[in-house]
Order: structure tokens, then C-alpha cells, then sequence
């Protein structure tokens, strides 16, 4: 789809270098401050939206807000099958009245994953990088995506709307006897999360599995 480097154009018409963006973990202010609206689309939109994109495949993500990579502006990028959408200024215009409870992780919050209810289905409007009006009908986990994207405009985190009980680490652990990389599922709460990330922020370290618990 995209590689380092390639200045190939995907099915959206991105096009040109990009590079990876250092993407803000919780705690830090940026990620709890409300988006801008972006009232011209220029060169450095679209720039931002070319290596979101690359950010988000190199994270192996499938959605990405502005925020989370330091800039106030209200852009996200999706995936949704085998494309790679761009929003400016998105806004959900139409939701199912089905709700679904479905996990979710964030690059923000990396291996923490909670259940959230969201709506089934939704259509998303914007403008795309050439500043024309778009719209997406989402549904299922991409619906799930643009969702939780267009939350982090508005300063809010999964964990915000996280179901009660359903919060945990994810830890990936080799099994000394057979070799094979197991996953396993430590419940925890979003004190704990919030702890541990502090933590983090304040001695420059990855959280280890022993420290979630």
C-alpha cells in the first residue's frame, strides 16, 4: 500500500514523501485538547495527512487523529478494506440506531484494550485533500475506527467510554516450553493505566509486564 520512501499514489490520490510521525502517548496534554477545524486546505494539510498515513502503517494502525501526533487540527486517516481514507474536518451525519460493543486498543495507549459501545453504523462527511466534500458509510469495526478518531478531536480517549470491568493489558509472552508466542489478558483499570503511563513520562521507560498487574 504505502511503503518507506515510495512515492507511488494509493487509491485515495496521496502522493508524495512521507515520513513517520513520533505519535503522543497518554498523559501527555495534547491528546486531551479539542481539535481546530481547518478552514483552508494547503500544502501543509496535505503534507500532514501524507505522513499520518505512513504513521498509521508503520504503527500497524488502522485509524489516526491529528492530536496524536501533536497537531490541533481536525484531521484523521482510516483504513477501510483495502483503501486508506483522509478527512478533513469529519462529522458523523448519520447513525444507526443499533449500538455494538466491540474492543479497542489506541497507538496512544499501546497494549491496553477495553470493550466500547458505539453505533452500529454511521456515515462520515469531510473534505478530502483537495479540500472537496466526501462521504463514507462505515460500519462494524471500521465504523468502530472513525469514531474513536473523531473522539480524539474532541480531547476524548477510549478509555473514557471503556465498559466497566472489560479493561486490560495485553501482554505478548514467548512459552519457554514449546516456543510459541502466547497472549495474555491482565485485568486492570484505568487508574492503573494512567499510573503506569505517568510513570512512563516522567523515567523515560516502557512499562514491563510485571509492572501491570
Amino acid at each position: 500500500m504505502f511503503e518507506d520512501g515510495d512515492d507511488d499514489e494509493d487509491d485515495d490520490g496521496f502522493r508524495g514523501i512521507m515520513a513517520i510521525l513520533p505519535i503522543r502517548l497518554l498523559g501527555d496534554p495534547v491528546l486531551r485538547k479539542k481539535a481546530q477545524a481547518v478552514n483552508k486546505v494547503g500544502a501543509e494539510e496535505k503534507a500532514l495527512l501524507r505522513d499520518m498515513i505512513e504513521t498509521m502503517i508503520a504503527a500497524e494502525g488502522i485509524g489516526l487523529a491529528a492530536n496524536q501526533v501533536g497537531v490541533l487540527k481536525r484531521i484523521i486517516v482510516f483504513r477501510q478494506g483495502e483503501q486508506v481514507r483522509g478527512l478533513i474536518n469529519p462529522r458523523i451525519i448519520k447513525r444507526s440506531s443499533e449500538q455494538e460493543v466491540n474492543p479497542e486498543g489506541c497507538l496512544s495507549i499501546p497494549n491496553v484494550q477495553g470493550d466500547v459501545k458505539r453505533h452500529a453504523q454511521i456515515v462520515v462527511s469531510g473534505r478530502n485533500k483537495e479540500g472537496k466534500t466526501v462521504q463514507y458509510s462505515c460500519e462494524g469495526r471500521v465504523a468502530h475506527c472513525v469514531q474513536h478518531e473523531i473522539d480524539h478531536l474532541d480531547g476524548k480517549l477510549f478509555i473514557d467510554r471503556v465498559v466497566p470491568d472489560t479493561l486490560c493489558w495485553v501482554v505478548h509472552e514467548t512459552n519457554k516450553e514449546t516456543g510459541e508466542e502466547e497472549t495474555k489478558f491482565i485485568p486492570t483499570t484505568v487508574e492503573q493505566v494512567e499510573a503506569t503511563f505517568a510513570r512512563r513520562r516522567e523515567k523515560a521507560y516502557v512499562p514491563q509486564p510485571s509492572e501491570t498487574t
